[in-house]
C-alpha cells in the first residue's frame, strides 16, 4: 500500500463506486444517493461516447446527494478539449459545493478509433491536461502549445474547492509512475491482487520522484465488480465488462494470468466484428477470475481484502451486479467485512 494516503480521520480505506450512464440520469442519481446512504466516499460517472453525457448525469447526482464526492471517471482529452474538461469539472464542483473530483485518462484506443481519433502521446496529453486544468481552476489565463493548443484561455467561474483532486486512470507502467509523481491519486484499472501488486511497484517508483509540495497521494483499485446473492448470477453478469477488458488487455497482462491467447483473440475478434453476444459467450471462467471481482458478498469481501493489501481504497466498478440497487448494498457490506477481517 502506498505510504502517502490522505488522512481520512481513521475511517479506513476509501470507498468509491462507478455509476454508468447507460441508465437514465434520474436512475443514476438515485443510485448515487443510495451509495451515499451506504457510506461510499466518492462516485465516478463513467464516460463513453455511446452513453449519456457524464457531466449532465453528474449534475443530477449532485442534486440528489449532500456529501459524497463526484466526478467523471474517466474522461479523456481527445474527444473533448482539455480547457472544456476543466470548465465542466469546475461546474460540477461549483454546483456540488466543493465536492468535485477530476478523473482523467487516455481513453480507450478502440473506442477512439471508432470516432476516427488517433490517441497520440497519451502520457504527455494527460499530464498537460490536468496541469492546465489546475492553472485554470486557480484563475489563471493560460496559453499552451504541446499535444494540444490553448491561447489566452480562462474560465468565467471559480470552483468552490481550493484544489479539485485529480485522479488519473492508469494501467501501464509509464502512466502509473506519472500519476504517482504528479496527480493527487490514481485509478488503477485492475481487480486482481497480482495486477495490483505489480502496479504498486510502479507507483512506488513515481512516488520516489514526487515533489514534496504535491502533498498526499492515494491509490484506488478501479475494479470491475459483480456481486449478488447467487455466485453464478454474479459471474454471468460479469461477462460483458470482462469481454471488453480482455479485448483491450496488453500481452503482458494476459501472460500474468495465463490467459489462453487464442481464447483472448476470439473475444477480441468478436468485439471487432460487433458480435457482442459471441464475444460475451467467449469469456472463460479464467478471464472472469483475472479481470473481475465476482461472486457472493462473502466471496467479494475476501477479494476486496486481498486487493486492499496493495491499494488505499477500492472503486466498485461496472457491472456492479445483476441487480444494481442490491449490488450497491452488497458491495458496501463486502467492504465493511473486508476491513473488519483485515
Amino acid at each position: 500500500m502506498c505510504d502517502k494516503t490522505p488522512d481520512r480521520g481513521g475511517n479506513g480505506p476509501t470507498r468509491g463506486i462507478e455509476l454508468t450512464p447507460e441508465h437514465p440520469p434520474d436512475r443514476v442519481a438515485d443510485l448515487a444517493a443510495l451509495a451515499e446512504d451506504e457510506e461510499f466516499d466518492v462516485t465516478f460517472a463513467s464516460s463513453h461516447y455511446f452513453n449519456r453525457d457524464p457531466f449532465v448525469v453528474l449534475s443530477r447526482m449532485a442534486d440528489a446527494t449532500e456529501a459524497i464526492r463526484l466526478g467523471p471517471g474517466v474522461v479523456n482529452p481527445y474527444e473533448t478539449h482539455p480547457v472544456k474538461l476543466a470548465a465542466q469539472t469546475a461546474t460540477i464542483d461549483e454546483i456540488s459545493d466543493g465536492r468535485g473530483v477530476f478523473g482523467v485518462g487516455a481513453g480507450d484506443r478502440s473506442s477512439l478509433s471508432n470516432l476516427g481519433v488517433e490517441r497520440d502521446s497519451p502520457l504527455r496529453r494527460v499530464l498537460e491536461t490536468f496541469d492546465l486544468a489546475r492553472d485554470l481552476w486557480a484563475g489563471e489565463t493560460v496559453t499552451h502549445e504541446g499535444t494540444f493548443t490553448a491561447r489566452d484561455a480562462a474560465l468565467n467561474l471559480e470552483p468552490a474547492s481550493a484544489d479539485i483532486p485529480v485522479y488519473v486512470g492508469a494501467q501501464g507502467p509509464h502512466m502509473l509512475r506519472m500519476s504517482a509523481k504528479h496527480a493527487d491519486g490514481v485509478l488503477v484499472n485492475a481487480a486482481h491482487p497480482r495486477d495490483l501488486e505489480w502496479a504498486a511497484g510502479q507507483l512506488e517508483q513515481g512516488l520516489a520522484e514526487r515533489p514534496e509540495e504535491r502533498g498526499a497521494f492515494e491509490s484506488l483499485a478501479f475494479a470491475s465488480v459483480s456481486v449478488a446473492a447467487d455466485e453464478s448470477d454474479a459471474r454471468e453478469a460479469a461477462r460483458p465488462p470482462v469481454a471488453f477488458i480482455v479485448g483491450g488487455a496488453a500481452e503482458p497482462v494476459l501472460e500474468r494470468h495465463d490467459i489462453d491467447r487464442e481464447a483472448a483473440s476470439a473475444v477480441s475478434e468478436a468485439l471487432e466484428r460487433g458480435d457482442l453476444p459471441e464475444a460475451f459467450d467467449r469469456v472463460t471462467p479464467a478471464m472472469i477470475d483475472a479481470f473481475c471481482i465476482a461472486g457472493t458478498t462473502e466471496t467479494v469481501a475476501d477479494r476486496f481484502a486481498a486487493a486492499l493489501e496493495h491499494v488505499d481504497g477500492i472503486v466498485v466498478g461496472s457491472p456492479l451486479g445483476p441487480d444494481l440497487e442490491d449490488a450497491v448494498e452488497r458491495a458496501s457490506d463486502a467492504l465493511d467485512r473486508a476491513v473488519e477481517n483485515d
